[in-house]
């Protein structure tokens, strides 16, 4: 069965750079999805598409997205794409938020396998401080945030470690995922497009 694997994880944990790492594998039977983002193209880490809020607003209310949600004064969604490919067999991966987390587990329910990047407090501030978007009280409240984050999680809840090396945390994601079988789902037969993993 094909799965929505909902990779959660602070901000710094390193949640992009596991997914590029994990596009450059790119296994057969899955995808990684591209989220739709109210940010410029260039801002940040993430290989993001960019909408304007007008943009956003409108896709929102033609009923184009998956999942959506807001943080920060930023609109972050994934679009209806990512039923399709779930439908033709693949298993999807996304950059998922942990406060609508119960959402995508109701409407998904047992085809979501939510994945817990977890660093340690350290680890995090270095990361933090050496990305230099925020200044030392914002990194102290993404510190205390993150020290919550991980309370609440449900039980199917996969958590990783990625204090170290990004190829042996990447190992490690690549093994959930053959456990919970979303490396053997079968999608043969399937539109290129579909393969490609844009959107």
């Amino acid at each position: 069965m094909a799965k929505l694997v909902y990779v959660i994880g602070a901000s710094g944990s390193g949640k992009d750079s596991l997914l590029d790492a994990l596009r450059e594998k790119m296994p057969p039977a899955l995808l990684v999805a591209h989220r739709y983002i109210t940010r410029p193209a260039h801002a940040g880490a993430e290989n993001h598409v960019a909408l304007s809020g007008e943009e956003f607003a409108l896709r929102q209310s033609r009923g184009l997205f998956a999942l959506d949600w807001q943080a920060h004064e930023t609109r972050y969604a994934l679009g209806l794409e990512i039923d399709l490919w779930m439908q033709q067999g693949f298993s999807v991966v996304i950059n998922g938020s942990r406060a609508h987390l119960p959402t995508a587990l109701a409407r998904y329910g047992t085809t979501l396998l939510p994945v817990y990047l977890h660093v340690s407090p350290e680890v995090l501030a270095r990361r933090l401080e050496a990305r230099g978007r925020e200044s030392a009280t914002e990194i102290e409240q993404r510190l205390q945030r993150a020290a919550q984050y991980q309370h609440g999680l449900p039980a199917s809840c996969q958590r990783l470690d990625n204090n170290g090396d990004l190829q042996h945390t990447l190992a490690n994601l690549l093994a959930v995922l053959h456990q919970a079988k979303c490396l053997t789902a079968s999608a043969r037969d399937t539109p290129s497009v579909c393969r490609s993993g844009y959107i």
